[in-house]
């Protein structure tokens, strides 16, 4: 039995709460990794980034319903990449959308199609595919028990400095007070829509367009394992990740 299939039993216990619906836009080029597919369908020990991510999501208590925002050439492939997840998770409804030319775009896609029933919204990087449910679960807790929008953060380690147009250092940074942000963000499901229907210009940052409409942003701690890949360094590290057993 697998890590997974063992937190799946548990839930199964407990009683599946199914109030969780997470979005995962995946229609991203991922163009600093390099030529090749898109970013959430390039391989990571033999499995596409994006199968890491769901795996991990349909694993975590509460998740009723997952939607991807797939390449509009990749629809069908992708679906047919999550058959394997669906038979592992079968209580939890995995369905496939077209996305759009922006992550907000495709996001609001995937929202656009998540039944009414799910109360709570979760957006989650495909590129953070190492995202472990604990996290997952750490942000739906945390909307579920009152927070309108919530995101994880880790505190910031390198020391930043500000730089004029030519480049210039004109000032370090006090870090103390920085973090910095993962997947998934968590949001009452009413502000995640309120907070699109709203935008005016193109955020790459779900939480970002809710500070937009005044709704105040709480954070949770992160997981250092939940990082973004996005170059070729990232991916060997996520490699090196999994091999010392992390699944």
């Amino acid at each position: 039995m697998t890590h997974f299939d063992k937190d799946r039993d548990v839930t199964a216990q407990q009683g599946m709460c199914g109030d969780v619906a997470v979005l995962v836009p995946a229609a991203g080029a991922g163009t600093r990794l390099g030529p090749g597919a898109p970013k959430a369908l390039r391989l990571l020990c033999g499995e596409t980034l994006l199968v890491h991510a769901v795996r991990r999501v349909v694993a975590t208590f509460g998740v009723g319903c997952v939607v991807v925002s797939a390449p509009s050439t990749e629809v069908r492939a992708v679906d047919r990449l999550l058959e394997a997840v669906r038979a592992s998770a079968p209580a939890v409804g995995i369905s496939v959308v077209v996305g759009g030319t922006t992550r907000q775009a495709s996001v609001a896609a995937a929202l656009a199609a998540v039944p009414s029933r799910f109360p709570i919204v979760l957006v989650h990087d495909a590129a953070r595919a190492l995202a472990p449910p604990e996290l997952i679960e750490r942000v739906a807790d945390a909307v579920r028990n009152g927070s309108p929008a919530v995101i994880p953060v880790l505190p910031v380690i390198d020391t930043i400095t500000r730089v004029d147009d030519l480049g210039v250092a004109v000032g370090t940074v006090d870090r103390s007070s920085l973090r910095a942000v993962q997947t998934p963000q968590g949001f009452r499901r009413e502000i995640l829509v309120a907070a699109h229907e709203a935008a005016v210009d193109d955020h790459t940052d779900d939480a970002g367009l809710a500070e937009k409409i005044g709704v105040v942003v709480h954070t949770v701690p992160g997981d250092e394992v939940a990082l973004k890949i996005t170059r070729p360094l990232d991916l060997a590290l996520a490699e090196m990740i999994l091999a010392r057993g992390v699944r």
